[in-house]
């Protein structure tokens, strides 16, 4: 938990537009939302704060999401936490399908309206 009970969640994302538009999105339902710009920067950012959630962009030119989940993974503090990918219409299908390989808690596509990205959260959250 973070401030006054809210609910950290880690926004890994290349683009700092899109960060403000989830921070809008959830700072309405009591999420406290922590932005990093690009895989190095995220992982750190999810060791330090260890969020309840984690929402994960793929295509980033440091280290792509991709990466970023494996190292989530491999790590005991952070495998735990359940994480949702934002991903572009574009991506590629075999990202996907590694994606659900893997086991990845669910995955949102770009672009996504406030309900679709407050169901993923709250269905992953285990939330009503």
């Amino acid at each position: 938990m973070g401030i006054e009970g809210k609910r950290k969640v880690v926004c890994v994302e290349d683009e700092p537009e899109m960060i403000d538009l989830i921070r809008l999105i959830l700072g309405r339902r009591d999420f406290e939302l922590i932005g990093a710009l690009g895989g190095r920067e995220g992982l750190e950012t999810i060791r330090r704060e260890k969020p309840a959630l984690v929402l994960l962009d793929l295509m980033m030119p440091d280290m792509d999401g991709w990466e970023v989940y494996q190292q989530m993974k491999a790590d005991a503090e952070l495998s735990k936490i359940p994480v949702i990918v934002v991903t572009a219409k574009a991506q590629s299908i075999d990202k996907v399908l590694g994606l659900y390989i893997a086991k990845v808690e669910d995955y949102v596509i770009k672009p996504f309206g406030p309900q679709e990205l407050l169901s993923s959260v709250n269905k992953v959250l285990g939330l009503s």
